[in-house]
């Protein structure tokens, strides 16, 4: 078990949370493909923060649904946020990719609704999480 577990949790939200200010900061720029990714990666941080938080160093992995089951493993508490973060899970690929599509590319995919709820959905996530670390 890492001796610093908690520094190490800490360390992972500091990061999630400026992947947020920077989600936020893109939606402004009506980047909403990048808010939208930026929010995913902003919750898989968070969820992994939890994790490296309780004694887990091997952390791997992209998907939130995943990262959100081993965490309401260790806390029950964490299933309120996992109905919405899962949704997250949408926008890891064809936010980057043209090939993650049907057909157009990922900056033109996106709407600012889209962004809005990744948004919402990722202050939730990091709202919970730094109750529990």
């Amino acid at each position: 078990m890492n001796p610093d577990a908690m520094g190490e949790g800490r360390r992972w939200l500091r990061q999630a949370e400026q992947d947020l200010d920077d989600a936020r900061y893109n939606l402004e720029g009506d980047r909403y493909h990048l808010v939208c990714f930026l929010s995913q990666q902003s919750a898989e941080k968070a969820l992994k923060a939890f994790l490296y938080a309780r004694g887990e160093e091997m952390v791997w992995g992209h998907s939130v649904s995943e990262l959100c089951k081993r965490a309401v493993s260790l806390d029950k508490d964490l299933e309120r946020i996992r109905r919405d973060a899962v949704t997250l899970d949408k926008y890891y690929i064809p936010t980057r990719y043209p090939n993650g599509l049907p057909g157009g590319i990922p900056a033109e995919a996106f709407e600012k609704r889209d962004a809005d709820r990744a948004i919402e959905i990722t202050e939730g996530v990091i709202k919970i999480i730094e109750t529990k670390i």
